[in-house]
């Protein structure tokens, strides 16, 4: 590897604090950390909008993990830089585990594991445009889910009952985490809402 190549990477993965996030990657088992590198690449790859790190802390969590999203996330980040830094430098297997071996020497030994199978299994068919990346400068949308809600009373009104929607949007920010983006409408505000999505779709019948 050019040492020009394994000096950006190195200082890079300081500058991300990998290392202080190395006792985090030990709490995780290496099927899951196995699944969130898979996820990863295949986010940079334009196969899914993005890591599922909610879900993936969740299931942790119920297995009685202590972590929290932000710093799965924060993982999930680093390794998605790692691999796309590791496609643009055209690295191999063997050049990327030591470029990570020599910046991170904590890491722990599954996780290392987990990159070498990873990177043996995907870098070759893995590729990543520098264009692209940096055109990806706003969120995806994922899903999106409501419920109606009752308000029964505030802090000037004993018994307000009037009706409100709550409406869930999972969306994949430009760094590819999946969040759940909540907010509440009235009744009015929810029917404006929908009034101009039929307008977009009456729109697009004409595309």
């Amino acid at each position: 590897m050019a040492g020009g190549s394994a000096a950006v990477l190195a200082r890079a993965l300081e500058a991300l604090d990998l290392g202080g996030a190395a006792d985090k990657i030990n709490l995780i088992p290496q099927d899951f950390f196995a699944e969130l590198c898979e996820q990863v690449i295949q986010h940079l790859n334009r196969r899914i909008p993005g890591v599922n790190t909610i879900e993936l802390c969740q299931r942790l969590q119920t297995s009685g993990i202590e972590i929290n999203v932000g710093d799965l996330a924060k993982i999930a980040n680093t390794f998605s830089f790692l691999f796309s830094t590791a496609a643009r430098s055209n690295l191999s297997t063997e050049e990327l585990v030591t470029a990570l071996g020599n910046a991170v020497r904590t890491l722990p030994k599954h996780a290392i594991q987990v990159v070498r199978h990873v990177w043996n299994e995907q870098g070759k068919s893995f590729s990543v445009s520098e264009d692209e990346r940096n055109m990806a400068t706003v969120g995806q949308f994922i899903d999106i889910s409501w419920k109606l809600g009752v308000a029964m009373s505030s802090d000037t009104c004993r018994s307000l009952k009037y009706p409100y929607v709550t409406v869930t949007l999972k969306v994949a920010d430009p760094s590819g985490q999946i969040t759940n983006k909540s907010f509440e409408m009235t009744v009015p505000q929810f029917k404006n809402f929908f009034r101009q999505f039929k307008e977009m779709a009456a729109v697009l019948e004409t595309v």
